[in-house]
């Protein structure tokens, strides 16, 4: 099968969309779509001055998602004096997973020559997730841990480092995911919270001071594009399954999501584009309004921002003590 564009031989068909595309064209592709998406959430400030630059940082983990963002933005802004990127990977203490996936992040920024920052949870928190695992003294999925650990040492170093924007490598399956989960579960609050925190366009948003705002610019991609796309421009990506995942329920919303694309193409765009407009009304809705809004305060142990006296990281430790 020919290209839809050119006459070079076709890499992929979107389904979705009907189209079949050459390595180049499909490249092009993805890089519009991360690029159209940096615009409409309006990721570059006004404010933003070669003497004064925002500081992106990404979470990089080294897998696929990650690793793709990183290598367009990079492109995207190696020549643009008002963004500079800084990657942020965090080691779990994983064996024979994390070491790898580091090891990937390492190579991107060398081969980018962006700055770098690897922290790991023994160092902040003198634990290990295959300690945690073990010893698992909340009856826990992994995963329900590892969360917790992850957001509160991306959101620190994000601001230890002067970030402006946190940006992780979240795919359209990821997203599409998420917006089923909280539809199903009938959680409308959160769904204002999702668009506030990293779905609406920055300006969209309400202030939300105590954190550092993030988003995802790959949010538009399927995850096999970009696997594809990480695979023809041999990108140092570490694929593979954590050996502790273990999200049942998000697994089953995964499969769920298979088995539509597969029957009814463009399902999880569709999903998605709804579920934005509609997170942006509730949002609006909620917007101001006290009695939904949560609590903040510090953390008495460690000062991070919670909605109890001791934040949900400082009592999962010490029950592993």
């Amino acid at each position: 099968m020919e290209c839809n564009r050119c006459e070079e031989p076709s890499i992929m068909h979107a389904a979705y969309s009907g189209a079949h595309l050459c390595e180049s064209h499909f490249r092009e592709s993805i890089e519009k779509r991360v690029r159209r998406r940096v615009r409409r959430d309006d990721l570059v400030s006004p404010d933003a001055t070669p003497e004064d630059p925002q500081t992106w940082v990404i979470g990089l983990s080294g897998g696929k998602d990650s690793v793709v963002l990183t290598q367009i933005l990079h492109e995207t802004f190696a020549e643009d004096p008002r963004i500079e990127l800084v990657g942020l990977t965090i080691h779990e203490g994983i064996e024979g997973y994390r070491d790898k996936s580091v090891d990937a992040c390492v190579e991107l920024a060398d081969d980018l020559e962006i700055r770098h920052e690897v922290v790991s949870y023994a160092e902040e928190f003198g634990v290990e997730m295959d300690e945690v695992v073990e010893d698992d003294p909340e009856n826990m999925a992994a995963c329900a841990y590892c969360g917790v650990f992850r957001r509160d040492l991306l959101e620190k170093y994000a601001d230890e480092l002067g970030a402006d924007l946190m940006l992780t490598g979240h795919n359209l399956d990821d997203e599409a995911q998420t917006a089923l989960m909280n539809f199903l579960e009938g959680d409308v609050a959160q769904i204002a919270k999702h668009f506030d925190a990293s779905l609406g366009p920055i300006t969209d948003r309400e202030d939300q001071s105590e954190f550092v705002p993030r988003a995802k610019p790959l949010r538009d991609v399927p995850e096999k594009e970009v696997a594809l796309y990480a695979h023809i421009r041999n990108l140092p990506a570490h694929i593979t399954e954590c050996p502790h995942s273990s999200e049942a329920y998000r697994g089953e919303i995964q499969q769920l999501l298979y088995d539509l694309e597969e029957n009814h193409p463009g399902t999880r765009h569709s999903i998605l584009s709804g579920y934005e407009e509609l997170a942006g009304l509730v949002a609006e809705r909620y917007h101001g309004d006290d009695e939904a809004g949560a609590d903040l305060r510090e953390c008495v142990e460690c000062g991070s921002t919670t909605t109890r006296e001791r934040c949900r990281k400082c009592s999962l430790l010490d029950a592993l003590v």
